[in-house]
């Protein structure tokens, strides 16, 4: 991508019919964030809920940044009946929405002050549901532009973010304007959200599936490895088998559960001895298996052996290549060291932006805003600039290139978040807010269009969900996780807003600081795909 394209040239791209479908699927990717995102803040807030709390409940997009771990199945496993009719990406599209619309009319029966608990379950549901249709949506933006070069890529990402900006921000502005009218509650605002949702699904009902020669080579990659398989045992399906059962459930006593934002350390400790219980269990179980295994083996015939081992054996390399598969290629394609330096930077870009977006809906109610302020304002202008500057950095990337777009992205991404601290210190000046989310929304768009470039260009296409999903996990990981406790770090300043804004700026340092010195190797890496 290093060669410059002309204006014409490059805004030829963007004739290619594949990219309103993706803006469409962007929309219904964004939208789940305002349910268990904004929307979910601004009604916490109103309930009288603290920072920490707030802060602590958005753990429950720790989905996104695990769904690399079930990634993989989005790739090969088929559901039932659907994905023979519409075919595998828009089935597990449609499936994943048509649970988010069953936990969005059951949110809006609850009530915030003695339901809470249960706010957070099917809130989770809806981050796990929107997690696995983005795994979904991803795939099918790089299959539809995966035969093509880079360049589309690019015009693919501004597409989707645009879309991402539409569902987040754009209809992210309703339920703000609703909520401040007379005689409307959150309950009611979260039934006008239901309706939307179900408008959303139209999309995988009507594009094309895109066609792709994926069965194929994984079938190829299966083959090679149940001929590389020794002739006897069991044991690595086992251990295939109950080593992501194990850290699974560790991961929701221990990381998970803390979403529910009441009763923290009781919880934690209760779950803690529920995971290593079950552990314990599944360990018992395995041996059990084997034993078992190892008796009817000498009980048998040799005949009934064999088939026995070849069952055994299909099965691991069916799982070898839907799980293990997908990360052996990304690290023998990259290097080891070039591979995990790239994680690196995924994690680390966004941090910043992570912990002034959960804080952004409390951060203004306690300036002074109102919450039709925040729609227009914060929704509606954000909504705007994020598309024009979306089409805008997308066509800087093309002619230029994803890492100076990415460059670029990153400082302004830093510098924005310093008028946030001007903000802070000046009150509630409308001007000044309208500016800020002006610049924020240039910043956020730019940045995302360079980024999202950069993951869909290193995937492999026989491995298009589960290594784009591992690699936009890293990043959500530390935006959810670390960013989580924003309301935390806010609070342990005393309140000092224009402080914690100029911390987030610092986050974003060390990202840069770290694309600089894989350049080299990660610019040749992104030509050969050209």
């Amino acid at each position: 991508m290093s060669e410059q394209h002309s204006f014409r040239q490059t805004l030829s791209y963007f004739k290619d019919r594949n990219l309103l479908s993706i803006f469409c699927f962007g929309i219904a990717s964004g939208f789940p964030w305002v349910m268990i995102g904004s929307a979910m803040s601004g009604w916490l807030k109103d309930e009288g809920l603290s920072r920490s709390s707030i802060g602590l409940f958005g753990l429950i997009f720790v989905a996104y940044s695990i769904n690399f771990l079930w990634s993989p199945l989005v790739d090969r496993l088929k559901i039932p009946l659907i994905t023979a009719k519409i075919g595998q990406r828009r089935s597990w599209i449609l499936t994943a929405q048509f649970v988010i619309l069953f936990a969005t009319l059951q949110l809006s029966q609850l009530d915030a002050n003695s339901q809470l608990s249960m706010m957070a379950l099917f809130g989770l549901i809806i981050a796990i549901s929107g997690a696995t249709q983005d795994i979904a949506i991803d795939a099918y933006r790089i299959d539809s532009l995966g035969n093509k070069d880079s360049n589309f890529m690019a015009a693919g990402s501004a597409m989707a973010t645009a879309g991402w900006w539409t569902g987040y921000a754009g209809l992210g502005s309703i339920p703000f304007i609703l909520v401040d009218q007379p005689n409307w509650q959150w309950p009611q605002v979260y039934l006008v959200l239901a309706a939307i949702i179900s408008v959303l699904m139209i999309t995988a009902l009507i594009v094309k599936e895109p066609i792709s020669n994926r069965e194929q080579q994984q079938a190829r990659i299966e083959n090679s490895y149940l001929q590389a398989l020794p002739s006897q045992g069991n044991k690595p399906l086992l251990i295939l088998l109950i080593l992501p059962l194990i850290l699974l459930s560790i991961f929701y006593a221990n990381i998970g559960y803390p979403a529910w934002p009441t009763q923290l350390i009781d919880a934690e400790f209760r779950f803690s001895v529920i995971s290593l219980i079950v552990a314990t269990l599944l360990i018992i179980f395995i041996k059990q298996l084997s034993a078992l295994n190892q008796a009817m083996q000498r009980q048998n015939s040799n005949e009934f052996i064999s088939h026995q081992v070849a069952m055994v054996h299909r099965l691991t390399a069916w799982l070898l290549t839907t799980l293990v598969a997908p990360i052996q290629e990304f690290f023998q394609r990259n290097g080891t060291r070039l591979a995990i330096s790239i994680l690196l930077f995924i994690f680390l870009f966004k941090l910043g932006e992570a912990y002034l977006g959960r804080m952004s809906i409390v951060f203004y109610r306690e300036v002074g805003f109102s919450n039709s302020d925040i729609a227009y304002y914060s929704k509606m202008i954000n909504w705007a600039v994020t598309i024009v500057f979306s089409l805008i950095g997308s066509v800087f990337t093309i002619r230029y290139g994803i890492l100076k777009g990415l460059f670029i992205g990153g400082i302004a991404m830093a510098a924005s978040n310093l008028l946030f601290a001007l903000m802070a210190l000046v009150g509630p000046d409308k001007a000044l807010f309208a500016f800020t989310v002006f610049v924020d929304g240039f910043t956020s768009a730019w940045g995302s269009v360079a980024f999202v470039a950069l993951l869909s260009v290193l995937c492999n296409k026989t491995f298009t969900a589960s290594q784009y999903a591992l690699m936009a996990s890293l990043g959500t990981f530390g935006r959810v996780m670390l960013g989580s406790y924003s309301g935390i770090m806010v609070d342990w300043l005393d309140g000092n807003w224009a402080l914690f804004f100029v911390c987030t700026a610092l986050m974003v340092i060390p990202s840069l600081l770290f694309l600089y010195s894989i350049r080299v190797p990660l610019t040749k890496l992104i030509n050969s795909q050209n």
